[in-house]
């Protein structure tokens, strides 16, 4: 499936060829909300679900050598570099792709300040609060933040001496660390959501 690309910015003052302000407010409510649903669909949350878990999934691939190492593994030789180049291989896209995502966010937040800028329609430009979806993004960011804030806690204090190797500590710190900084990207994103849709669409006094 080709990747959609985002909508286009407002064309410059002389070029502009609307025919009357219908027109106009009609071609901007349809790119912004193109662009509200490509920030805050509940696709990107799960996308960025899921370069969190590709993320975790190299991370625990990365820490099986250790492991081997730990139990005298004479396979760790020969295991252990297929393992590392398996987790880099998850772990990369994942980063990557999280990156690429932030960045996309900034671009969204410029185009949608661009067509905001046209004209002003209080009517439609409501809908840009999306209240429901920036809180969906805030209690499940929230979810995830402490779910890895539990589990890089519970992997230090609970590892037992003899039973849990370090690497299992690694591991369990590991991904905590990755489901802590997920949430913390959701969390941010429906805070500054919350933020701009304060400062932009705010009614305008009587």
């Amino acid at each position: 499936m080709p990747r959609r690309t985002l909508p286009p910015p407002p064309p410059p003052v002389h070029l502009r060829t609307w025919p009357d302000r219908n027109a106009l407010l009609y071609d901007r409510g349809m790119a912004l909300e193109e662009l509200r649903r490509r920030s805050l669909g509940v696709h990107r949350l799960l996308l960025l679900w899921l370069f969190a878990l590709g993320c975790v999934i190299g991370w625990a691939l990365l820490t099986v050598p250790f492991g081997m190492i730990e139990d005298h593994d004479p396979m760790a030789f020969v295991m252990g570099p297929i393992c590392a180049v398996l987790g880099l291989g998850a772990l990369a896209p994942s980063v990557i792709g999280v990156v690429v995502g932030i960045r996309n966010d900034r671009r969204i937040r410029e185009l949608t300040d661009s067509w905001l800028a046209l004209d002003s329609h209080p009517a439609s430009d409501s809908a840009l609060r999306s209240p429901g979806l920036s809180l969906c993004w805030l209690l499940s960011s929230l979810t995830v933040c402490a779910l890895g804030l539990w589990a890089s806690f519970a992997a230090a204090a609970y590892a037992e001496p003899g039973r849990d190797s370090y690497s299992d500590v690694m591991l369990g710190m590991g991904a905590g660390l990755i489901l802590w900084l997920t949430g913390l990207i959701g969390i941010t994103k429906a805070a500054g959501h919350y933020r701009w849709a304060i400062r932009k669409l705010a009614p305008a006094p009587a």
